[in-house]
C-alpha cells in the first residue's frame, strides 16, 4: 500500500528521478529504466525501491490534480461548469468518484487537511 501523500504543510520527498528513456529504448519490452542491466541483487533492489518510491509519489501528485482540475471544473461560479456525470465521462470515472474528487480538490484548494479528511482514492 502507498504511503500517503505529505500534505501543504509537510515537506515532500523528493523521489529518484523519472528520466526519460530514448524512443528506440522504450520499444523494447524487455527494457525498463535500465533496470534488466543491473547484474547486483542489492543495486537492483535498491533502484527497483527508488522508482517504485517515484511512480508512488507521481501517482499521488497527479489524483491531486486530477481533483483539482475537476474541482474546478464543477466550480458554480463557472458559466462553463461541468455536471459530476460530465467529469466522470471525460476522465472515465463513475459519477460517484467524479463527485468524491470533485469534493477532494475543493478541500485541497482551501487547504483543508485534517483527520476527518479521506482521499478519495
Amino acid at each position: 500500500m502507498a504511503e500517503p501523500t505529505p500534505r501543504r504543510n509537510e515537506p515532500r520527498l523528493r523521489p529518484a528521478p523519472l528520466l526519460f528513456e530514448p524512443a528506440q529504448v522504450a520499444a523494447d519490452p524487455e527494457h525498463f529504466f535500465d533496470l534488466e542491466s543491473i547484474d547486483d541483487p542489492r543495486a537492483l533492489l535498491s533502484r527497483a525501491t527508488e522508482l517504485t518510491q517515484a511512480f508512488r509519489a507521481a501517482a499521488d501528485r497527479a489524483v491531486e490534480f486530477q481533483a483539482i482540475a475537476a474541482a474546478q471544473l464543477a466550480d458554480p461560479r463557472r458559466f462553463d461548469r461541468l455536471t459530476p456525470a460530465d467529469i466522470a465521462a471525460r476522465a472515465e470515472w463513475t459519477e460517484d468518484y467524479a463527485k468524491k474528487m470533485v469534493e477532494f480538490g475543493r478541500d485541497l484548494m482551501r487547504g483543508v487537511e485534517g483527520p476527518g479528511h479521506v482521499d478519495p482514492v
